[in-house]
């Protein structure tokens, strides 16, 4: 049992990930255009028992250790299916990830999960700073950080998994953060 709770918005429900996820995300993640701006830690090709894996050897052991939160990413419409995945880590420069079934990008709905967990990135963890690196190329994930209110803070070259690419480091404060959402 996750020692984090589930998170919800107006379209959809985060619920802490877990082992039983694996074979939904096994199905979605490995596809070039999700995975080429991720870390190089993420295998490629994917192997047929990656999530499996990461989850059961990785992500569960580290969600353990409190320095990593991990939500599956479901429509309320269709509750029981996964459209992806977020994740805030408590990593020097880099506390928020994610990714999104391409079917489902491009309605917001990466919008609506990332602000939930910055939500609970600086009002329950109580972090003073988010940072987040971007790929450059990835347009899409830049946009999120940008209607976030998130400033671009460094640029840098970086290897990510589909090679060195020109990366950019995105943060927002706390203070910036609740100036932006006065109603929380």
């Amino acid at each position: 049992m996750s020692s984090y709770p589930p998170l919800e918005t107006e379209r959809l429900l985060l619920r802490p990930i877990e082992l039983a996820d694996a074979p939904a995300i096994q199905r979605l993640f490995p596809r070039w255009e999700i995975v080429q701006y991720l870390d190089t830690w993420v295998p490629w090709p994917y192997p047929d028992d990656g999530a499996e894996r990461y989850l059961r050897d990785f992500l569960m052991p580290t969600i353990a250790k409190e320095r990593w939160w991990s939500w599956s990413i479901r429509l309320k419409t269709a509750p029981d299916q996964l459209i992806g995945v977020i994740d805030l880590f408590d990593w020097k420069d880099d506390n928020r990830a994610f990714w999104l079934d391409p079917a489902f990008q491009g309605q917001g709905y990466m919008s609506e999960a990332a602000d939930a967990v910055t939500d609970y990135w600086f009002d329950v963890l109580e972090r003073p700073v988010l940072r987040a690196p971007k790929a450059v190329g990835n347009a899409a994930s830049i946009r999120i950080s940008e209607k976030q209110g998130m400033t671009l803070v460094a640029t840098t070259e970086k290897e990510y998994r589909g090679g060195w690419m020109p990366s950019q480091l995105w943060e927002l404060t706390r203070e910036e953060w609740r100036a932006r959402r006065p109603s929380k």
